[in-house]
C-alpha cells in the first residue's frame, strides 16, 4: 500500500531543502527515486529564478525566473513560468514511477484549482505505483490536499520537523 506524507511550511521555511536532503538520503539507502524538486536560483542573495530538478534522472531546468516587463502564459504574484519547463517536468513525472519514494515540490494553487503547472501528478499519485510520496503543500492547501488524499504524514516546519534528520525521514516514509 501507497503511504501518501505531506511536508508544509510557509514561505522560505526550507521544504525544498528538506526535499534535496531527503532525496540524497534515500539515495544512500538505495532507493529508487521519482519526482521533481524545485530549487531556488539566487545571485548575490537574492532568489531570482527557480529551476527542476528530475530526480530519476538527474536532469534540470529553468523553471521560472521573476516577473519582469515580458508576458508569460503562466504567471503566479512573483514568478514567470516557462512553458517549456512545465511540459518538461509533465514528462519527467510519468516517468517517475514505480519508485520507492516519490517526491513533488511543489504542488500548489496552480495544480489545485487552476489545473497548471504539475498537472501529471494527479494522476501519478492516483496510480500508487510508489512505496511512498512525499508532497510539498503550503499551509493553505493542506486541508484541500487532506480532502484529495489520504494522508498518511503531515511533516509541518513550523514545529518540530525542523530538527528531523533527513535519514530518519526517510525511514518512517518508506516504512510506514
Amino acid at each position: 500500500m501507497s503511504s501518501i506524507n505531506l511536508l508544509t511550511g510557509q514561505i522560505q521555511s526550507g521544504k525544498t531543502s528538506l526535499c534535496l536532503a531527503v532525496s540524497e538520503a534515500a539515495r544512500q539507502q538505495g532507493l529508487r527515486l521519482g519526482g521533481l524538486i524545485s530549487p531556488a536560483v539566487f545571485d548575490g542573495g537574492n532568489k531570482t529564478a527557480i529551476d527542476v530538478l528530475d530526480l530519476k534522472t538527474s536532469g534540470r531546468r529553468r523553471l521560472a525566473e521573476l516577473k519582469g516587463n515580458q508576458a508569460s502564459e503562466l504567471e503566479t504574484i512573483r514568478w514567470s513560468f516557462l512553458p517549456e519547463a512545465i511540459e518538461w517536468g509533465n514528462r519527467a513525472l510519468l516517468k517517475a514511477v514505480p519508485c520507492d519514494l516519490l517526491i513533488i515540490d511543489e504542488l500548489g494553487p496552480l495544480e489545485f484549482y487552476q489545473d497548471e503547472g504539475w498537472v501529471n501528478a494527479f494522476s501519478i499519485l492516483e496510480s500508487g505505483r510508489f512505496q511512498a510520496a512525499l508532497l510539498v503543500v503550503r499551509p493553505s492547501l493542506l486541508e484541500e490536499a487532506c480532502r484529495r488524499w489520504d494522508v498518511t504524514k503531515i511533516v509541518d516546519l513550523e514545529g518540530s520537523a525542523q530538527r528531523l534528520s533527513p535519514q530518519l525521514l526517510v525511514q518512517q516514509l518508506v516504512e510506514g
